[in-house]
């Protein structure tokens, strides 16, 4: 099932909140449907797949992480954007939803303006820029044209971000990139958190591409740099 261009799903339990969110993207163009549950999202998807989805963590039965979690699985080759929408701004509950496979979040109370501006965002499109060949470093190799990702032979399952994190990397191999330059380029807007971001989503990418994920490595106070071992 394809993703359907600027249809946004937004699951919050608190009514007004809701509302907001709806009118203000719902005003910048974007198709919105509105959920007080996790529950009605998940059914929501067997219909149609959105393009983004805003999941508050503290929602009722089944919560946002939970959800999430749910969604990667089942819906793990989809370039589903997830944006986690939380009261907990503490960093236990950040790295809990980058780990689980969000692509950002934004804690309240929050900018209406900065919700709008991270959505659209994050529903650029990349299929705008050049097409690039297969790339491969040492074990890896990536294929951009249908974003699939080997390792030792063997398919290796990424988010969007991590997959783009990798492209990158792959993209400028030998050579240092900054976080500064890889939250440009991937989140495509001057970001609104802080780069450790980036480093979870490495920490998750060398993760996933087990032993070879040691050719990507840090450098302090720079950023990161894939190389041969």
């Amino acid at each position: 099932m394809k993703l359907t261009e600027k249809l946004i799903y937004n699951a919050e339990d608190d009514a007004s909140i809701r509302e907001l969110i709806q009118y203000a993207l719902t005003g910048a163009g974007y198709e919105v449907r509105s959920f007080d549950c996790a529950e009605t999202l998940l059914s929501a998807l067997e219909d149609r797949l959105p393009a983004l989805i805003i999941l508050d963590i503290m929602l009722p039965a089944m919560d946002g992480i939970e959800a999430l979690k749910t969604i990667r699985g089942k819906y793990k080759n989809a370039s589903i954007k997830i944006l986690m929408l939380t009261a907990k701004s503490s960093e236990v509950n950040k790295i809990t939803g980058l780990d689980s496979g969000a692509d950002d979040y934004i804690a309240k109370p929050f900018s209406v303006l900065e919700l709008v501006a991270r959505v659209k965002a994050h529903l650029r499109r990349f299929d705008a820029a050049p097409a690039v060949q297969d790339l491969a470093q040492g074990r890896i190799k990536l294929d951009p044209s249908s974003r699939t990702v080997l390792s030792d032979n063997e398919p290796v399952t990424l988010t969007f971000k991590e997959f783009e994190l990798l492209q990158v990397l792959m993209l400028n191999a030998g050579a240092v990139v900054s976080r500064e330059a890889l939250l440009q380029k991937i989140w495509g807007y001057e970001y609104f958190g802080d780069s450790r971001t980036v480093d979870i989503h490495i920490k998750n990418l060398r993760a996933k591409l087990k032993k070879n994920g040691a050719c990507i490595a840090g450098v302090r106070g720079v950023g990161y740099i894939i190389k041969d071992e």
